[in-house]
């Protein structure tokens, strides 16, 4: 044989080779997109296909105020962690979007400020501004998505290739001391009501009060009157009820007064981490008992410890404003020492600017720490009381999963863990779609407390 007959020949068996071994790595990248964990294939195979076929529900995510202005149009791939594209190319089925406000108080050529009257008027101002921006998407692209108002509108929507959108509501601080205004925004579409967010409110103690605007822990004991009243309310209004965020009397009072299932739509684990943000062995068991679901957050300071060389700065930054070595997670996590509430509004600011400076270099933490956390809870309080969720644009985001299109990655680790694709359907979005189902059913039958266990995932 020729040299030359044999190169050909060479190349004629080669060549296709190396074509397939090029096709399936750009495939893989497609698909994946570029910073996707190194599962295996047969794993990330079974993912894409398991994706395309459950149900998939973000139990929380922030929309952020410049959302849907020119350049970040909800059809863009932009800069965000949220867009259609992104959900599109991650097989998300749909989410909850935050209509989330909180005093701006670090605004101004003198901020911080203390709060003051008019701070309550425009967190008014960014609920309507959010609601607008939220219901502007399904307006502007009803070929692509839509406001879910139940749990069927959920799954048409999923079926027909669209984005579902569900309307939550995070802080009840801009309802000042109106209760009514639960039937105001429940008529406009809220399907979700968390009482809390950093800071105590009229309503209901936070997870994190602010020494800086006054607060003191369980200033309240739990829920105010005000509180108690907004956990009938929205029973019978059948808005599914979040206690993320709250304190641990807070929660505990609405698990007992609460005639519905309840949820936490972006929380982690106590056991892991020690930080009052996340949820105690308890807490995890009194959401179980109403019949609710646990959604574990993809946010990094949440799921993994700072580490020593991160604490070490903080412990030289606070001795440098007179201040002990932190003496837990919670203090090196935010501002929080009662002597705050008596600094000046320009000092406080110095030493929070400083802070959340030093704490952003800390490692980010992974899909690896997320399952862990989702094992935890699901080994606590079982299958069927364990959801998932993001917080994107709002501080949450993991190495693997840092916008909603990497939706996929989540389920490769949960594959990777041995989870069932049922499971994964039950994690995914099921068992809130059983949760908000029932919690309409036993509004509509005017019957409440009657809560029966279902086992099978919702598709």
């Amino acid at each position: 044989m020729s040299t030359r007959r044999a190169t050909w020949k060479w190349l004629f068996l080669i060549v296709p080779s190396l074509i397939a071994v090029a096709a399936v790595a750009l495939l893989g990248w497609w698909l994946f997109s570029p910073s996707l964990p190194l599962y295996p294939l047969d794993v990330m195979r079974r993912a894409n296909d398991l994706q395309e076929r459950i149900l998939s529900f973000d139990a929380h995510l922030d929309i952020s105020p410049s959302f849907g202005s020119e350049g970040r149009e909800a059809d863009r791939d932009g800069s965000t962690q949220f867009d259609l594209v992104k959900a599109e190319r991650g097989r998300l089925s749909g989410a909850a979007l935050a209509i989330f406000a909180w005093p701006e108080f670090w605004v101004g050529a003198n901020g911080p400020h203390r709060p003051t009257p008019g701070f309550v008027e425009a967190a008014r101002n960014e609920q309507e501004a959010r609601y607008r921006i939220i219901t502007g998407i399904a307006r502007d692209f009803p070929e692509r998505a839509g406001i879910a108002y139940t749990p069927a509108d959920f799954r048409r929507l999923a079926h027909e290739g669209k984005f579902a959108i569900v309307i939550s509501m995070l802080n009840a601080y801009p309802l000042d001391d109106d209760v009514s205004r639960l039937d105001d925004w429940a008529a406009r579409g809220m399907r979700i009501f968390g009482f809390s967010y950093v800071g105590n409110n009229a309503w209901a103690d936070s997870s994190r009060p602010m020494p800086f605007f006054g607060d003191s822990p369980d200033e309240h004991g739990g829920l105010s009157d005000l509180g108690r009243q907004a956990v009938k309310r929205l029973n019978d209004l059948g808005v599914v009820i979040d206690v993320s965020q709250m304190s641990s009397t807070a929660l505990e009072q609405v698990a007992e007064l609460s005639q519905a299932p309840i949820i936490a739509s972006h929380s982690s684990v106590r056991g892991l981490v020690d930080l009052p943000r996340n949820l105690t062995d308890r807490e995890l068991r009194l959401i179980q008992k109403t019949g609710g679901v646990v959604h574990i957050v993809g946010f990094s300071s949440m799921l993994r410890p700072f580490s020593k060389e991160t604490l070490a700065k903080v412990n030289v930054m606070r001795a440098s404003f007179g201040l002990p070595d932190v003496a837990n997670l919670a203090q090196a996590s935010m501002p929080a020492d009662p002597v705050f509430s008596i600094w000046p509004e320009k000092r406080f600011g110095e030493y929070a600017s400083q802070l959340y400076g030093i704490l952003e270099t800390d490692p980010q933490a992974g899909l690896k720490e997320f399952g862990d956390a989702i094992d935890y809870a699901v080994k606590k309080i079982g299958i069927n009381h364990v959801g998932i969720s993001s917080d994107f644009n709002d501080g949450g985001g993991v190495a693997g999963w840092e916008n909603v299109g990497d939706a996929r990655n989540v389920t490769a680790e949960l594959i990777q863990r041995g989870y069932s694709d049922e499971d994964i359907a039950k994690l995914w979005g099921g068992n809130f779609l059983r949760v908000w189902e029932q919690v309409q059913q036993e509004t509509a039958s005017g019957m409440p407390g009657n809560r029966r266990p279902v086992t099978s995932a919702i598709r």
